[in-house]
């Protein structure tokens, strides 16, 4: 009979030895594929095929990415402004009118992802494609620039979040604990990074159905000190601002831009396509499942904090009065002397604002490598090393977090209205860059005579979605410069301060836009059809293969039970 041996101590310290070399090793730049044409089995072509990202991004984290990702400051603290500035009924229009827009940015950033899936940056190199250089380099530094700024927003935001439960303790020590657990996540890779996404976004969507029972049980008089509610603060203090129909209307202005920075990061889950394993199938379902978001997390909310919030509270974000200002999600029921139930929503809160920021840190070293790759920021910036990481990336960015340590200083506030100056308007410009690429490339098949069925999923909207998209983005431009000049509150005085407040993003892009041009001596406004290279690192879908897999897939649903058809019908 044998006996058990137990390990050397030398073996121990070799195998120990590796694990080290491995982890050391791992931080090596990635070696370079090469170039190809792959004829794939599933009936696609791809052309020039070249990624160091790593394929470890599965369905479920795609889907939970387009539900959840982005929010965090804009739709869960930041809105309280706007509803302290305009009132409940501004609030909604406002996200009512801008979610049409969400939704067809959404499927068009959608359909070119899944035809060009493999294109270094994504969404990102589509404007220098399909529109121009100058307008590319222009936009993509300014949406990098957002989420570099994002991060360390976050992170005060978090910090301004704790201060609800204390605000004896410094700020910084919170600051520190979330800034070693986010840097954490992402040197340890991608995958660590999809499955916290996966869990932090879970929390977020629980948190919002939770919200929506308690608010309506909150409204209804079953919860709280003040009895039956129901439209009573559309009545007093109001619906809208106090004011003529000019301020009501310069209200729901100040709304628009509030609600591009709340939706913003709904454009992510494309910007890992690369990191996808079957972006055909992972993309289209989270295209199609952000209605939901958009429904249900944004609108829904929206009017339920209308109902139960007054807009002249003190407690809002905006009003001077308070000490702290707590986020309306959490005055919808610490407002009505409900119990435990804020310092649950609360803890959410904190989660989400953390989330956004681990999206910040995952989106701005990716940016920069796009950057780089395109060649608009210095080459040395493309390093990715063996396990995907965009590194050097990733370092300047976590150096850039340190501003998030300005917490404990008495200009937090301040700080935070300049770091988010950037952010709404930012996704104005990168929206309408993806919205018309997506009209330049359909413009582009049809002038190369190539059929929209190798595309491998079409857009819902179509081509006038976009349309509709930008259009409606440029009478926001002219709507924000307007609010930016004279603001809500400010009795109609112009101030030179606010205006750069609400409009810092737009002479940052100009900026970029001419200062390209004039260094580069191109002046070129839209790249000529005949010159767009539509077949680069773009998938080829074969017709009949598609065709094919819809007819298998429609006849096994035929097959099968009533609740795999409503879960089909629905997702």
């Amino acid at each position: 009979m044998k006996t058990l041996q137990s390990p050397r101590s030398d073996d121990v310290e070799i195998s120990k030895s590796n694990l080290v070399h491995r982890f050391v090793d791992s931080f090596r730049r990635a070696e370079s594929p090469e170039l190809e044409e792959n004829d794939l089995e599933d009936g696609t072509r791809s052309i020039v095929t070249k990624t160091h990202l790593k394929k470890a991004m599965k369905s479920r984290h795609v889907v939970m990415m387009s539900i959840g990702t982005g929010i965090g400051t804009g739709l869960l603290v930041a809105n309280a402004k706007g509803l302290y500035f305009s009132g409940p009924a501004s609030l909604i229009i406002g996200y009512v009118l801008v979610s049409f827009v969400t939704y067809f940015m959404i499927q068009a950033a959608g359909e070119m992802a899944v035809a060009y899936p493999t294109l270094p940056g994504s969404f990102n190199s589509y404007t220098s494609t399909f529109i121009s250089k100058p307008f590319g380099f222009a936009t993509v530094w300014l949406f990098f620039i957002q989420w570099l700024t994002v991060f360390p927003l976050e992170l005060i935001t978090a910090s301004l979040t704790v201060k609800y439960w204390n605000d004896k303790i410094n700020a910084d020590v919170f600051i520190i604990i979330f800034y070693a657990f986010l840097l954490f996540i992402h040197f340890f890779g991608v995958k660590a990074y999809g499955e916290t996404e996966f869990i932090f976004n879970s929390c977020k969507v629980l948190m919002v159905a939770g919200f929506i029972i308690l608010s309506i049980v909150i409204n209804c008089g079953g919860a709280g000190t003040d009895g039956y509610i129901g439209a009573k603060y559309w009545h007093d203090p109001g619906s809208f601002a106090d004011g003529p129909p000019i301020t009501r209307f310069k209200g729901v202005c100040f709304i628009l831009v509030s609600a591009y920075f709340s939706y913003g990061g709904a454009e992510l889950f494309s910007l890992s396509v690369n990191e996808q394993e079957n972006p055909r199938k992972s993309t289209p379902a989270a295209a199609k499942q952000s209605i939901y978001r958009i429904l249900i997390i944004y609108l829904a909310t929206m009017i339920l904090i209308g109902f139960n919030v007054p807009h002249n509270s003190d407690e809002l974000m905006g009003a001077g009065s308070a000490a702290t200002h707590a986020s309306p999600y959490v005055l919808a029921a610490s407002l009505h002397s409900v119990k435990v139930v804020p310092h649950f929503i609360n803890a959410v809160i904190l989660i989400s604002v953390i989330s956004v920021a681990n999206s910040a840190l995952y989106a701005a070293p990716r940016l920069m490598c796009s950057l780089a790759e395109q060649g608009y920021a210095p080459k040395f910036l493309n390093y990715v090393d063996r396990e995907g990481r965009p590194l050097r990336g990733l370092i300047l960015c976590a150096l850039f977090g340190v501003i998030g340590f300005v917490s404990a200083s008495s200009k937090e506030e301040e700080v935070f209205t300049w770091l988010a100056a950037i952010a709404g308007l930012s996704e104005l410009f990168t929206w309408s860059g993806i919205m018309l690429s997506h009209i330049r490339f359909r413009q582009a098949m049809k002038f190369n005579g190539k059929s929209t069925d190798e595309i491998g999923f079409k857009a819902v909207t179509g081509i006038w979605g976009s349309y509709y998209g930008c259009a409606f983005n440029i009478l926001v431009f002219i709507a924000q410069f307007w609010v930016a000049l004279s603001p809500p509150g400010s009795g109609g005085k112009c101030d030179a301060e606010a205006f750069f407040q609400s409009y810092l993003a737009a002479p940052i892009w100009l900026v970029f836009y001419f200062g390209y041009m004039i260094y580069k001596r191109d002046f070129t406004i839209l790249n000529p059809l005949e010159k767009i290279d539509l077949d680069f690192h773009r998938r080829i879908y074969d017709p009949d293969f598609i065709k094919q897999e819809d007819e298998e897939n429609k006849e096994r649903l035929k097959n099968s039970s009533i609740w795999a058809r409503i879960y089909h019908w629905w997702c």
